[in-house]
């Protein structure tokens, strides 16, 4: 191990799911870790582990500040910048929504998913560029393809590939801009409060995580877990000194179907 020894990182949507894999993985890689959460619930677990606790909802400019600052008191830098946190709409018809609905859904949805990266992105620059790090995003199969949640998700998480795109083409050559776009994983990813999906969760339901399952062409849904390698890579400039602007997909070849 060892490969982030002296990374000094911040990791949205660190409370649970992929946010919490990709935060014990750099801690094991040697990484110093901010873990941005938004329930004080997740703290305890996160500090006994060995991260820095930041909590906030990563909606708000405020938030991506804070992290940002605490970085630099902290570790005095700031290396990695991985802005993961994310909603999800459980493949919400827009024709189910109503005018009032949508809109207040797209503010969660949007102000979470690419809000919270741009946000992270320009609290994050001016450190980043020290460095000459690198910001990753957490994307999904749904940059690529229909089908992977209802039109607010997909049309959020094609915005991000756009984001990652633009944000590479701006911050070059001193700061990388990549993207992880996962498929089917087995987390605990909810919705936005304006659909009544706050207290759901992706793993919720077992019917679900079955039907996913079987569009997989692995034949399985993902752990969160088996996603980190690809963080870890995108952080460690030794590894990958050439690579800004891509979307890796880490999809158990979902969309190979394209």
């Amino acid at each position: 191990m060892g490969r982030l020894l002296g990374n000094r990182a911040i990791v949205t949507g660190a409370g649970s799911g992929i946010g919490r894999a990709v935060v014990r993985r750099y801690l094991a890689e040697g990484a110093q870790v901010i873990a941005v959460i938004r329930k004080e619930t997740d703290r305890a677990a996160l500090e006994a582990e060995g991260a820095h606790v930041v909590i906030g909802d990563v909606a708000h400019y405020d938030t991506a500040e804070r992290a940002v600052g605490a970085a630099i008191a902290t570790f005095g830098g700031l290396d990695t910048y991985v802005a993961n946190a994310g909603l999800w709409d459980f493949h919400k018809r827009v024709e189910k929504q109503s005018p009032d609905a949508l809109q207040h859904a797209f503010q969660e949805i949007f102000g979470v998913n690419l809000l919270g990266a741009l946000f992270g992105a320009r609290a994050a620059i001016a450190a980043l560029r020290e460095t000459h790090g690198s910001m990753i995003v957490t994307g999904s199969n749904a940059c690529f393809r229909a089908g992977g949640g209802g039109a607010l998700y997909t049309a959020s998480k094609f915005a991000l590939r756009g984001l990652v795109m633009q944000l590479a083409k701006e911050f070059a050559p001193d700061v990388r801009v990549n993207g992880v776009a996962p498929g089917a994983t087995d987390t605990a990813l909810s919705g936005p409060a304006a659909l009544g999906q706050r207290d759901r969760t992706m793993n919720g339901d077992a019917d679900r995580m079955a039907i996913m399952a079987s569009h997989m062409p692995l034949g399985r849904v993902s752990q969160p877990d088996e996603h980190s390698a690809l963080y870890v890579l995108l952080a460690a400039s030794s590894e990958s000194a050439y690579v800004t602007g891509a979307m890796m997909a880490s999809d158990g070849g979902l969309t190979l179907s394209i």
